[in-house]
């Protein structure tokens, strides 16, 4: 009850925010996946349109569509923008990807996002606002939060403190890592950020490379449930 009661008030609060909560959510799917993107003074306007764009051609591209769409097992998305200790805001609400309709309603919406912050990384509070957004996902076998970023935190809790304090259960925390800014960005991702059985992070030199690099995370993302549940042997491991 109290899940359904979180659920029914994130809902509230994304319509509040002119979002749709799009019916059928409800349903059960494979992976559900709340995806983090950094909006912090470190990330100029280009680098910003960079990492929208890139999040819309990796939903564009034929193979991450194709791993998206098989069949009786879709995938729940939902998109999130972070900055300081109190900056986050989804910009997608949670959405079923069950057609081809589906993926181009969240390009689309994305188009007509507007950057929410620019402020400090609160990479904790960015944390911990992926893992309440995942608490109102839909019934998924998978749950994973794709924190992308470019600096350390230096505003609010550390990560570490964040997961020490709230319970991820079997949340599966990945990174992807920017490197141009700050030296260490990666090993700071691998040691803070990720958490969770088969959690990594991929590395971006810079915004340029985001792209190309988001796309093969994504396409990994999305398909490892598909190779968890087809493996008798890792599910006993986990």
């Amino acid at each position: 009850m109290a899940r359904r009661a979180f659920s029914l008030h994130l809902c509230a609060a994304t319509l509040a925010m002119g979002l749709a909560c799009l019916p059928g959510v409800a349903s059960a799917c494979r992976l559900a996946l709340a995806l983090g993107l950094d909006v912090s003074r470190s990330v100029s306007d280009p680098a910003y349109a960079l990492q929208v764009q890139g999040v819309q051609a990796a939903l564009a591209d034929p193979e991450v569509r194709a791993a998206i769409l098989t069949p009786g097992a879709p995938v729940a998305l939902a998109i999130y923008e972070w900055s300081g200790r109190w900056q986050q805001q989804v910009v997608v609400g949670w959405t079923m990807l069950e057609t081809a309709a589906d993926i181009d309603a969240v390009i689309a919406a994305l188009d007509g996002v507007e950057r929410s912050f620019r402020g400090q990384t609160a990479v904790g509070r960015a944390l911990f606002f992926g893992g309440r957004l995942l608490l109102g996902a839909p019934e998924c076998a998978a749950r994973t939060l794709d924190l992308s970023g470019d600096g350390r935190n230096n505003d609010g809790p550390a990560p570490a403190r964040v997961y020490a304090r709230f319970d991820f259960g079997d949340i599966t925390v990945n990174g992807l890592a920017i490197g141009g800014l700050e030296t260490g960005i990666l090993d700071y991702y691998r040691a803070e950020v990720i958490r969770g059985p088969g959690a990594f992070v991929e590395f971006a030199g810079d915004w340029r490379d985001f792209p190309p690099v988001f796309r093969r995370k994504l396409l990994r993302e999305i398909t490892a449930p598909l190779f968890s549940a087809a493996d008798p042997a890792d599910r006993a491991r986990r």
